[in-house]
Protein backbone atom coordinates (compact mmCIF):
# COMPACT_ATOMS: atom_id res chain seq x y z
CA UNK A 1 0.00 0.00 0.00
CA UNK A 2 1.23 3.29 -1.30
CA UNK A 3 -0.30 6.36 1.36
CA UNK A 4 0.41 10.28 0.84
CA UNK A 5 0.03 12.00 3.45
CA UNK A 6 -1.23 15.67 2.57
CA UNK A 7 -1.27 18.83 5.45
CA UNK A 8 -3.65 21.49 2.95
CA UNK A 9 -2.23 25.26 2.58
CA UNK A 10 -2.84 27.27 5.79
CA UNK A 11 -4.05 30.91 4.57
CA UNK A 12 -1.84 33.80 5.41
CA UNK A 13 -3.25 34.48 9.49
CA UNK A 14 -1.99 35.64 12.53
CA UNK A 15 -0.69 32.14 13.28
CA UNK A 16 0.72 31.51 9.81
CA UNK A 17 3.75 33.84 10.66
CA UNK A 18 3.89 33.89 6.79
CA UNK A 19 5.97 37.19 6.24
CA UNK A 20 8.69 36.39 8.87
CA UNK A 21 9.59 33.51 6.60
CA UNK A 22 11.47 35.40 4.12
CA UNK A 23 13.91 36.77 7.06
CA UNK A 24 15.08 33.18 7.67
CA UNK A 25 14.78 31.39 4.31
CA UNK A 26 12.44 29.22 5.99
CA UNK A 27 9.02 27.47 4.01
CA UNK A 28 6.55 27.07 6.56
CA UNK A 29 6.19 27.89 10.75
CA UNK A 30 4.98 24.32 11.83
CA UNK A 31 5.35 20.78 10.73
CA UNK A 32 2.11 19.11 10.07
CA UNK A 33 2.69 17.12 13.79
CA UNK A 34 -1.33 14.97 13.69
CA UNK A 35 0.03 13.71 10.24
CA UNK A 36 3.47 12.53 11.29
CA UNK A 37 1.98 10.71 14.21
CA UNK A 38 -0.89 9.21 12.51
CA UNK A 39 1.97 8.25 10.22
CA UNK A 40 3.74 6.41 12.93
CA UNK A 41 0.53 4.24 13.29
CA UNK A 42 0.17 2.74 10.13
CA UNK A 43 1.44 -0.44 8.89
CA UNK A 44 5.24 -0.31 8.54
CA UNK A 45 5.31 -2.25 5.80
CA UNK A 46 3.63 0.56 3.65
CA UNK A 47 5.27 3.17 1.90
CA UNK A 48 4.56 6.91 2.94
CA UNK A 49 4.94 9.94 1.24
CA UNK A 50 4.16 13.49 2.97
CA UNK A 51 3.45 16.54 1.15
CA UNK A 52 3.16 19.66 3.33
CA UNK A 53 1.71 22.26 0.79
CA UNK A 54 2.46 24.87 2.97
CA UNK A 55 6.14 23.24 1.63
CA UNK A 56 6.11 22.48 -1.42
CA UNK A 57 3.31 21.83 -4.11
CA UNK A 58 0.88 19.01 -4.45
CA UNK A 59 1.57 17.49 -8.03
CA UNK A 60 -0.07 15.10 -10.27
CA UNK A 61 3.07 12.96 -9.80
CA UNK A 62 2.41 12.66 -5.85
CA UNK A 63 -1.35 11.57 -6.68
CA UNK A 64 -0.65 9.63 -9.08
CA UNK A 65 2.16 7.62 -7.00
CA UNK A 66 -0.73 6.82 -4.19
CA UNK A 67 -3.22 4.40 -3.44
CA UNK A 68 -4.92 6.24 -0.73
CA UNK A 69 -4.59 9.90 0.54
CA UNK A 70 -4.75 10.81 4.17
CA UNK A 71 -5.75 14.42 4.89
CA UNK A 72 -5.51 16.41 7.97
CA UNK A 73 -6.52 20.02 8.39
CA UNK A 74 -8.21 22.67 10.68
CA UNK A 75 -11.35 24.53 10.02
CA UNK A 76 -8.76 27.80 8.72
CA UNK A 77 -7.61 25.04 5.72
CA UNK A 78 -10.76 24.00 5.15
CA UNK A 79 -10.44 26.01 1.55
CA UNK A 80 -7.09 23.89 0.90
CA UNK A 81 -8.36 20.68 2.30
CA UNK A 82 -11.46 20.71 -0.50
CA UNK A 83 -9.24 21.47 -3.12
CA UNK A 84 -6.86 18.65 -1.77
CA UNK A 85 -9.92 16.32 -2.14
CA UNK A 86 -11.70 17.55 -5.83
CA UNK A 87 -7.86 16.70 -7.09
CA UNK A 88 -7.58 13.55 -5.20
CA UNK A 89 -11.16 12.78 -6.41
CA UNK A 90 -10.34 13.52 -10.08
CA UNK A 91 -7.78 11.39 -9.83
CA UNK A 92 -10.08 8.03 -8.47
CA UNK A 93 -8.01 8.12 -5.16
CA UNK A 94 -9.36 6.75 -1.93
CA UNK A 95 -9.65 9.60 0.52
CA UNK A 96 -9.12 9.29 4.13
CA UNK A 97 -9.47 12.44 6.13
CA UNK A 98 -9.20 13.28 9.99
CA UNK A 99 -8.02 16.14 12.36
CA UNK A 100 -9.83 19.11 14.00
CA UNK A 101 -11.87 20.20 10.78
CA UNK A 102 -13.05 16.73 9.71
CA UNK A 103 -14.21 16.18 13.32
CA UNK A 104 -16.25 19.58 13.86
CA UNK A 105 -18.45 19.42 10.43
CA UNK A 106 -17.47 16.20 8.33
CA UNK A 107 -21.07 17.61 6.04
CA UNK A 108 -19.04 20.53 5.35
CA UNK A 109 -16.33 17.95 2.99
CA UNK A 110 -17.88 15.97 -0.03
CA UNK A 111 -15.62 13.61 -1.45
CA UNK A 112 -14.47 11.88 1.38
CA UNK A 113 -14.43 8.10 1.59
CA UNK A 114 -13.67 7.56 5.52
CA UNK A 115 -13.47 9.96 7.96
CA UNK A 116 -11.56 8.84 11.00
CA UNK A 117 -12.54 11.45 13.36
CA UNK A 118 -11.93 12.26 16.83
CA UNK A 119 -8.13 11.13 18.46
CA UNK A 120 -6.71 7.93 15.92
CA UNK A 121 -5.71 6.14 18.53
CA UNK A 122 -9.10 5.11 18.88
CA UNK A 123 -10.14 5.42 15.50
CA UNK A 124 -7.69 4.72 13.22
CA UNK A 125 -6.93 0.92 14.25
CA UNK A 126 -10.40 -0.31 13.81
CA UNK A 127 -10.58 1.50 10.27
CA UNK A 128 -7.10 -0.44 9.08
CA UNK A 129 -8.71 -3.92 10.26
CA UNK A 130 -11.69 -2.92 8.01
CA UNK A 131 -9.99 -1.56 5.26
CA UNK A 132 -7.93 -4.94 5.35
CA UNK A 133 -10.96 -7.39 5.27
CA UNK A 134 -12.19 -5.36 2.22
CA UNK A 135 -15.36 -3.79 4.56
CA UNK A 136 -14.10 0.02 5.35
CA UNK A 137 -16.90 2.02 6.57
CA UNK A 138 -17.55 5.84 5.73
CA UNK A 139 -17.21 7.13 9.50
CA UNK A 140 -15.26 5.92 12.49
CA UNK A 141 -15.96 8.11 15.05
CA UNK A 142 -15.48 7.66 19.35
CA UNK A 143 -15.98 10.13 22.47
CA UNK A 144 -13.58 7.72 23.86
CA UNK A 145 -10.59 9.42 25.48
CA UNK A 146 -7.24 7.43 24.60
CA UNK A 147 -3.96 6.76 26.75
CA UNK A 148 -1.64 8.71 25.02
CA UNK A 149 0.87 6.72 27.02
CA UNK A 150 0.71 4.70 23.55
CA UNK A 151 0.63 7.06 20.81
CA UNK A 152 4.09 6.62 18.97
CA UNK A 153 7.21 8.72 18.45
CA UNK A 154 6.23 10.91 14.91
CA UNK A 155 7.70 9.72 12.03
CA UNK A 156 10.34 12.47 11.66
CA UNK A 157 11.82 11.11 8.32
CA UNK A 158 8.92 12.31 6.79
CA UNK A 159 9.85 15.91 6.72
CA UNK A 160 12.96 18.20 5.82
CA UNK A 161 13.87 20.09 9.37
CA UNK A 162 15.41 22.90 7.27
CA UNK A 163 11.49 23.83 6.05
CA UNK A 164 10.65 24.59 9.07
CA UNK A 165 11.04 27.64 12.19
CA UNK A 166 9.72 25.33 14.95
CA UNK A 167 9.17 22.11 15.35
CA UNK A 168 6.66 20.21 17.48
CA UNK A 169 5.72 18.07 20.40
CA UNK A 170 2.78 17.19 22.23
CA UNK A 171 3.07 16.44 26.19
CA UNK A 172 -0.75 16.28 27.17
CA UNK A 173 -4.43 16.89 25.83
CA UNK A 174 -7.56 18.60 27.39
CA UNK A 175 -8.01 21.31 29.82
CA UNK A 176 -9.25 21.27 33.50
CA UNK A 177 -11.33 24.68 32.20
CA UNK A 178 -14.49 24.81 30.44
CA UNK A 179 -14.92 28.54 28.74
CA UNK A 180 -18.03 28.89 26.79
CA UNK A 181 -16.41 29.40 23.52
CA UNK A 182 -13.81 26.73 23.39
CA UNK A 183 -13.69 23.87 22.04
CA UNK A 184 -11.18 22.34 23.65
CA UNK A 185 -13.07 20.70 25.52
CA UNK A 186 -15.09 19.07 22.41
CA UNK A 187 -12.76 17.69 20.68
CA UNK A 188 -10.12 16.69 23.96
CA UNK A 189 -11.96 16.88 26.88
CA UNK A 190 -11.60 18.65 30.43
CA UNK A 191 -9.41 15.68 32.27
CA UNK A 192 -5.99 16.37 31.14
CA UNK A 193 -4.20 13.21 29.78
CA UNK A 194 -0.31 13.40 30.06
CA UNK A 195 2.60 11.40 28.36
CA UNK A 196 4.62 9.37 30.39
CA UNK A 197 8.21 11.16 31.60
CA UNK A 198 10.29 8.32 29.90
CA UNK A 199 8.25 8.70 26.82
CA UNK A 200 7.98 12.65 26.62
CA UNK A 201 11.59 12.01 27.28
CA UNK A 202 11.87 9.59 24.57
CA UNK A 203 10.60 11.42 22.13
CA UNK A 204 12.75 14.73 22.73
CA UNK A 205 15.53 12.23 22.23
CA UNK A 206 14.13 11.13 18.80
CA UNK A 207 13.71 14.96 17.78
CA UNK A 208 17.29 15.33 18.84
CA UNK A 209 19.16 12.22 16.89
CA UNK A 210 16.94 13.23 14.00
CA UNK A 211 19.53 16.50 13.95
CA UNK A 212 16.52 19.17 15.16
CA UNK A 213 18.12 22.00 17.17
CA UNK A 214 16.46 25.08 18.25
CA UNK A 215 12.41 26.13 18.92
CA UNK A 216 10.02 23.45 20.01
CA UNK A 217 6.44 23.99 20.75
CA UNK A 218 4.75 22.10 23.17
CA UNK A 219 1.01 22.14 21.33
CA UNK A 220 -0.70 20.84 24.27
CA UNK A 221 -4.18 22.50 25.29
CA UNK A 222 -2.97 23.70 28.02
CA UNK A 223 0.74 22.89 29.73
CA UNK A 224 -0.43 22.89 33.37
CA UNK A 225 -3.45 21.21 32.84
CA UNK A 226 -2.34 18.69 35.35
CA UNK A 227 0.36 20.56 37.33
CA UNK A 228 1.06 17.82 39.60
CA UNK A 229 2.37 15.79 36.36
CA UNK A 230 4.16 18.84 34.84
CA UNK A 231 6.36 19.37 38.07
CA UNK A 232 7.46 15.63 38.06
CA UNK A 233 8.52 16.01 33.92
CA UNK A 234 10.16 19.17 34.43
CA UNK A 235 12.93 18.52 36.59
CA UNK A 236 14.18 15.71 34.26
CA UNK A 237 13.45 17.82 31.48
CA UNK A 238 15.74 20.71 33.10
CA UNK A 239 18.32 17.35 33.66
CA UNK A 240 17.94 16.30 29.52
CA UNK A 241 18.66 19.97 28.84
CA UNK A 242 21.47 20.38 31.22
CA UNK A 243 23.28 16.81 29.48
CA UNK A 244 22.30 17.70 26.28
CA UNK A 245 23.56 21.28 25.97
CA UNK A 246 20.30 23.05 25.95
CA UNK A 247 19.89 22.42 22.21
CA UNK A 248 16.01 23.37 22.51
CA UNK A 249 14.04 26.13 23.15
CA UNK A 250 10.65 25.87 24.43
CA UNK A 251 7.28 28.18 24.00
CA UNK A 252 4.07 26.12 25.01
CA UNK A 253 0.13 27.24 25.65
CA UNK A 254 -1.13 27.77 29.37
CA UNK A 255 -3.41 29.02 31.78
CA UNK A 256 -2.56 32.27 33.47
CA UNK A 257 -2.86 31.01 37.17
CA UNK A 258 0.81 29.81 36.18
CA UNK A 259 2.16 33.02 37.40
CA UNK A 260 0.50 32.02 40.77
CA UNK A 261 2.81 29.44 41.10
CA UNK A 262 6.52 30.01 41.85
CA UNK A 263 7.98 27.02 41.88
CA UNK A 264 6.20 25.81 38.50
CA UNK A 265 7.62 29.59 36.60
CA UNK A 266 11.45 28.88 37.86
CA UNK A 267 10.57 25.42 36.36
CA UNK A 268 9.64 26.20 33.31
CA UNK A 269 12.26 28.93 33.11
CA UNK A 270 15.26 26.51 34.02
CA UNK A 271 13.79 23.74 31.40
CA UNK A 272 14.61 26.63 28.46
CA UNK A 273 10.86 27.92 28.27
CA UNK A 274 10.71 30.98 26.40
CA UNK A 275 7.64 31.86 25.09
CA UNK A 276 4.35 30.90 26.77
CA UNK A 277 0.62 31.99 25.27
CA UNK A 278 -2.35 32.54 27.77
CA UNK A 279 -5.83 33.20 27.04
CA UNK A 280 -6.26 36.63 28.60
CA UNK A 281 -9.14 37.65 26.46
CA UNK A 282 -10.39 40.71 28.11
CA UNK A 283 -10.31 43.17 31.12
CA UNK A 284 -14.07 43.39 31.16
CA UNK A 285 -14.79 41.07 34.56
CA UNK A 286 -18.62 40.91 33.35
CA UNK A 287 -17.09 39.60 29.66
CA UNK A 288 -15.16 37.01 31.80
CA UNK A 289 -17.79 35.93 33.84
CA UNK A 290 -20.31 35.55 31.03
CA UNK A 291 -17.93 33.17 29.35
CA UNK A 292 -16.68 31.00 31.71
CA UNK A 293 -13.05 31.86 32.68
CA UNK A 294 -13.19 31.59 36.24
CA UNK A 295 -9.34 31.42 36.03
CA UNK A 296 -8.77 34.79 34.99
CA UNK A 297 -11.59 37.09 37.00
CA UNK A 298 -9.26 37.41 40.26
CA UNK A 299 -6.23 38.16 38.14
CA UNK A 300 -4.44 41.03 38.68
CA UNK A 301 -2.87 40.76 35.39
CA UNK A 302 -0.23 43.17 35.09
CA UNK A 303 1.58 41.79 38.27
CA UNK A 304 0.99 38.15 36.33
CA UNK A 305 2.43 39.34 33.01
CA UNK A 306 4.99 41.01 35.26
CA UNK A 307 6.02 38.11 36.68
CA UNK A 308 6.10 35.68 33.63
CA UNK A 309 8.69 38.34 31.75
CA UNK A 310 11.02 38.77 34.97
CA UNK A 311 11.53 35.20 34.80
CA UNK A 312 12.13 34.76 31.02
CA UNK A 313 8.84 33.52 29.82
CA UNK A 314 7.68 36.01 26.95
CA UNK A 315 4.17 36.12 27.26
CA UNK A 316 1.52 35.47 23.84
CA UNK A 317 -1.92 37.12 24.55
CA UNK A 318 -5.12 36.04 22.99
CA UNK A 319 -8.18 38.47 23.31
CA UNK A 320 -11.37 38.75 22.05
CA UNK A 321 -14.32 41.48 21.63
CA UNK A 322 -17.73 41.07 21.22
CA UNK A 323 -18.82 39.27 23.68
CA UNK A 324 -22.47 40.44 24.86
CA UNK A 325 -21.54 42.20 28.35
CA UNK A 326 -19.34 44.30 26.04
CA UNK A 327 -20.11 48.12 25.70
CA UNK A 328 -19.06 49.97 22.92
CA UNK A 329 -15.86 51.22 25.62
CA UNK A 330 -14.43 47.77 25.42
CA UNK A 331 -12.18 48.72 22.48
CA UNK A 332 -10.35 51.74 23.99
CA UNK A 333 -10.60 49.30 27.06
CA UNK A 334 -8.56 46.60 24.93
CA UNK A 335 -6.30 48.91 23.20
CA UNK A 336 -5.39 50.76 27.48
CA UNK A 337 -4.90 47.05 29.07
CA UNK A 338 -2.89 45.61 26.24
CA UNK A 339 -0.64 48.61 26.39
CA UNK A 340 -0.28 48.94 30.19
CA UNK A 341 0.86 45.08 30.60
CA UNK A 342 3.26 45.13 28.05
CA UNK A 343 2.34 41.76 25.85
CA UNK A 344 3.77 42.19 22.35
CA UNK A 345 2.41 39.85 20.60
CA UNK A 346 -1.22 40.33 21.19
CA UNK A 347 -3.70 38.63 19.08
CA UNK A 348 -7.41 40.15 19.16
CA UNK A 349 -10.44 38.83 17.62
CA UNK A 350 -14.26 39.13 17.43
CA UNK A 351 -16.11 36.18 19.13
CA UNK A 352 -16.50 33.10 17.13
CA UNK A 353 -19.15 30.50 18.00
CA UNK A 354 -17.12 26.84 17.37
CA UNK A 355 -18.87 23.85 16.46
CA UNK A 356 -20.43 22.30 19.32
CA UNK A 357 -18.66 24.39 22.10
CA UNK A 358 -21.30 25.67 24.71
CA UNK A 359 -21.23 29.44 22.82
CA UNK A 360 -22.53 27.26 19.98
CA UNK A 361 -25.30 25.82 21.45
CA UNK A 362 -26.46 28.70 23.33
CA UNK A 363 -26.34 30.58 19.92
CA UNK A 364 -28.25 28.24 18.45
CA UNK A 365 -30.88 27.72 20.95
CA UNK A 366 -30.88 31.70 20.96
CA UNK A 367 -31.60 31.49 17.35
CA UNK A 368 -28.42 33.63 16.53
CA UNK A 369 -26.20 31.63 14.72
CA UNK A 370 -25.46 32.86 11.45
CA UNK A 371 -23.38 30.27 9.73
CA UNK A 372 -20.39 28.34 10.17
CA UNK A 373 -16.90 29.58 11.28
CA UNK A 374 -14.40 29.97 9.72
CA UNK A 375 -11.44 29.18 12.07
CA UNK A 376 -9.41 32.75 11.57
CA UNK A 377 -8.99 34.60 14.58
CA UNK A 378 -8.71 38.16 12.37
CA UNK A 379 -10.97 37.87 9.92
CA UNK A 380 -14.20 39.59 11.59
CA UNK A 381 -16.55 37.17 10.17
CA UNK A 382 -18.99 37.21 12.67
CA UNK A 383 -20.88 33.80 12.32
CA UNK A 384 -23.63 34.78 15.03
CA UNK A 385 -25.90 37.80 15.82
CA UNK A 386 -23.81 39.85 17.99
CA UNK A 387 -25.51 41.70 21.02
CA UNK A 388 -23.63 44.82 19.95
CA UNK A 389 -24.76 46.82 17.20
CA UNK A 390 -22.89 44.96 14.19
CA UNK A 391 -20.96 47.76 12.69
CA UNK A 392 -20.02 49.61 15.92
CA UNK A 393 -19.11 46.10 16.34
CA UNK A 394 -16.88 46.19 13.40
CA UNK A 395 -15.89 49.43 13.24
CA UNK A 396 -14.86 49.62 16.75
CA UNK A 397 -12.61 46.11 16.10
CA UNK A 398 -11.01 48.19 13.44
CA UNK A 399 -10.12 50.94 15.07
CA UNK A 400 -8.19 48.22 17.60
CA UNK A 401 -6.25 46.29 15.58
CA UNK A 402 -5.38 49.57 13.23
CA UNK A 403 -4.36 51.25 16.55
CA UNK A 404 -2.10 48.08 18.12
CA UNK A 405 -0.22 47.70 15.42
CA UNK A 406 0.51 50.72 14.30
CA UNK A 407 4.33 51.15 14.28
CA UNK A 408 3.57 53.90 17.86
CA UNK A 409 1.62 51.00 19.66
CA UNK A 410 3.48 48.02 18.83
CA UNK A 411 7.07 49.77 19.62
CA UNK A 412 5.62 50.86 22.78
CA UNK A 413 4.50 47.38 24.03
CA UNK A 414 7.93 46.37 22.66
CA UNK A 415 9.67 48.98 25.06
CA UNK A 416 7.31 47.73 27.85
CA UNK A 417 7.85 44.81 27.60
CA UNK A 418 11.69 45.01 27.81
CA UNK A 419 11.25 46.93 31.09
CA UNK A 420 10.79 44.12 32.69
CA UNK A 421 11.91 41.25 31.04
CA UNK A 422 14.64 39.41 32.01
CA UNK A 423 16.43 37.18 29.62
CA UNK A 424 16.62 33.41 30.53
CA UNK A 425 16.99 30.71 27.48
CA UNK A 426 20.28 29.53 27.03
CA UNK A 427 21.92 27.76 23.70
CA UNK A 428 23.44 29.13 21.14
CA UNK A 429 22.00 31.47 18.48
CA UNK A 430 21.73 30.00 15.31
CA UNK A 431 22.91 30.86 11.78
CA UNK A 432 19.47 31.79 10.76
CA UNK A 433 19.03 34.13 13.68
CA UNK A 434 22.10 36.00 12.33
CA UNK A 435 20.34 36.06 8.84
CA UNK A 436 17.29 37.40 9.92
CA UNK A 437 19.20 39.99 11.85
CA UNK A 438 21.11 41.39 8.66
CA UNK A 439 17.51 40.71 6.59
CA UNK A 440 15.75 43.18 9.45
CA UNK A 441 18.52 45.67 8.65
CA UNK A 442 17.19 46.13 4.85
CA UNK A 443 13.50 45.44 5.47
CA UNK A 444 12.61 47.17 8.18
CA UNK A 445 15.25 49.50 9.12
CA UNK A 446 15.62 51.05 5.34
CA UNK A 447 12.38 49.79 3.64
CA UNK A 448 9.46 50.12 6.25
CA UNK A 449 7.76 53.27 7.80
CA UNK A 450 8.96 51.70 10.83
CA UNK A 451 12.09 52.32 10.31
CA UNK A 452 13.10 55.08 12.90
CA UNK A 453 11.25 52.72 15.36
CA UNK A 454 13.35 50.46 14.53
CA UNK A 455 16.84 51.80 15.16
CA UNK A 456 15.52 53.50 18.57
CA UNK A 457 14.60 49.75 19.73
CA UNK A 458 17.97 48.60 18.79
CA UNK A 459 19.77 51.84 19.74
CA UNK A 460 18.47 51.76 23.66
CA UNK A 461 18.50 47.52 23.65
CA UNK A 462 21.60 47.90 23.02
CA UNK A 463 22.76 50.41 25.53
CA UNK A 464 20.69 49.20 28.26
CA UNK A 465 19.67 45.68 27.85
CA UNK A 466 22.06 43.68 25.36
CA UNK A 467 21.10 39.95 26.24
CA UNK A 468 17.62 40.74 25.18
CA UNK A 469 18.56 42.27 21.45
CA UNK A 470 17.95 39.21 20.23
CA UNK A 471 14.15 39.00 21.19
CA UNK A 472 14.31 42.80 20.30
CA UNK A 473 14.70 41.79 17.04
CA UNK A 474 12.76 38.93 16.86
CA UNK A 475 9.52 41.08 18.05
CA UNK A 476 10.28 43.56 15.24
CA UNK A 477 10.64 41.14 12.30
CA UNK A 478 7.24 39.84 14.09
CA UNK A 479 6.10 43.14 13.82
CA UNK A 480 6.10 43.10 10.14
CA UNK A 481 3.92 40.11 10.07
CA UNK A 482 1.62 41.66 12.09
CA UNK A 483 1.29 44.60 10.70
CA UNK A 484 1.14 43.31 7.53
CA UNK A 485 -1.47 40.50 8.34
CA UNK A 486 -3.61 43.75 9.97
CA UNK A 487 -3.44 45.31 6.87
CA UNK A 488 -5.50 42.58 5.18
CA UNK A 489 -7.52 42.02 7.92
CA UNK A 490 -8.79 45.82 7.60
CA UNK A 491 -9.39 45.54 4.07
CA UNK A 492 -11.62 42.37 4.36
CA UNK A 493 -14.05 44.24 7.15
CA UNK A 494 -14.51 47.15 4.51
CA UNK A 495 -16.36 44.46 2.64
CA UNK A 496 -17.83 43.06 6.02
CA UNK A 497 -19.16 46.60 6.74
CA UNK A 498 -20.41 47.03 3.28
CA UNK A 499 -22.29 43.62 3.50
CA UNK A 500 -26.41 43.15 4.25
CA UNK A 501 -27.52 42.73 7.81
CA UNK A 502 -27.04 39.03 8.86
CA UNK A 503 -26.41 37.57 5.66
CA UNK A 504 -24.98 34.41 6.05
CA UNK A 505 -23.27 34.01 2.88
CA UNK A 506 -20.71 36.52 4.59
CA UNK A 507 -19.57 34.02 7.11
CA UNK A 508 -17.48 32.01 4.84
Amino acid sequence: MKVLLIYPVYPDTFWSFKHILPFISRKAAFPPLGLLTVAAMLPTQWEKRLVDVNVAPLRDEDLAWADMVFISAMLVQEAGARDVIARARNMGKRIVAGGPAFTAQPERFRGVDHFVLNEAEITLPPFLDDLARGTPKPVYASSERPDISRTPLPQWDLIDFRDYVTMSVQYSRGCPFDCEFCDIVVMNGRRPRVKPVEQMLRELESLHDAGWRGPVFIVDDNFIGNVASVKQFLPRLIDWQTRHGYPFKFMTEASINLARDGELVRMMSNANFHKVFIGIETPSTDSLEECGKKQNVSMDFPEAIKTLHQNGLQVMGGFIVGFDSDTEGIFEQQIRFIQKIGVVTAMVGILTAMPQTRLWRRLKAENRLLGDATGENTDASLNFIPAMNREALINGYKRLLATLYSPEYYYARINTFLKNYTPTARGRLARSDFRAFLNSLWRIGILSRARFDYWKLLAKTALTKRKALPVAVELAILGRHFQLVAKRALSAMDAWADAPEGDPSQTG
